[in-house]
C-alpha cells in the first residue's frame, strides 16, 4: 500500500505550487499535503480547488481571517459523524455560501454567509456530514443545486494525501 501512496505524492509533487498563471488552471501543491494544500475535486461538473479541514482545530478555524478566496477556491469541512451542522462567520470578512452535504456527498441545501455574523446558520437536515464555503453566489452561478455530487473518490485520496484515514469518517 506505501508504494502507490509514495508514487501518488511524487506524481503530484511534480505538479508545483499553488500559483496559477493567466489562462491556466491553479497547480496543487502536494509536497507538503498539509492543511493549506488545495485538492481538486468535483462538485456535479465543475471542478473546486479546496482546503481540507478535517480536525476540530480546523474547522473551528475555517476561513477566518482570510481577505479573499481565488475563483472556485473553497474549504470543505468533514466531521466526525452526520448531524445538524451550524456555522457562523467570526472573524470572517468574506460573504460566503454554504453546501450541506450527507454522507454520500450529496448537496442537500446551500445558505449564504455574511461577513462577521456570529448568528448560527443551521442546516435544516440533521444528515450532514460535509459542508462546503465557497465564495458567495458561487453555487448559483455555477448551476449547483441540491442534488449535485461530490467526487467522494477523489475526496477520499485528498484524506489520505493529508495524512488521515478515510475510514475515519463515515462517508458513503
Amino acid at each position: 500500500m506505501r508504494f502507490p501512496l509514495i508514487l501518488t505524492l511524487f506524481a503530484f509533487a511534480a505538479l508545483g505550487s499553488t500559483g496559477c498563471t493567466p489562462g491556466s488552471e491553479p497547480r496543487v501543491q502536494t509536497e507538503v499535503a498539509d492543511k493549506s494544500t488545495r485538492f481538486p475535486i468535483a462538485l456535479g461538473t465543475k471542478t473546486c480547488f479546496l482546503e481540507l479541514a478535517l480536525n476540530n482545530s480546523e474547522r473551528q478555524k475555517g476561513l477566518m481571517f482570510r481577505q479573499s478566496l481565488d475563483t472556485d477556491h473553497g474549504m470543505l469541512f468533514i466531521f466526525d459523524r452526520s448531524r445538524r451542522q451550524d456555522f457562523w462567520m467570526r472573524n470572517t470578512p468574506l460573504p460566503l455560501d454554504i453546501g450541506y452535504f450527507d454522507a454520500s456527498g450529496t448537496l442537500i441545501e446551500v445558505h449564504q454567509l455574511y461577513p462577521y455574523d456570529e448568528t448560527a446558520v443551521s442546516s435544516r437536515s440533521q444528515q450532514i456530514l460535509i459542508a462546503l464555503e465557497m465564495s458567495q453566489g458561487w453555487f448559483s452561478q455555477n448551476k449547483i443545486k441540491p442534488g449535485a455530487q461530490l467526487d467522494m473518490s477523489a475526496l477520499s485520496d485528498a484524506i489520505t494525501l493529508r495524512g488521515f484515514d478515510p475510514d475515519r469518517f463515515p462517508l458513503q
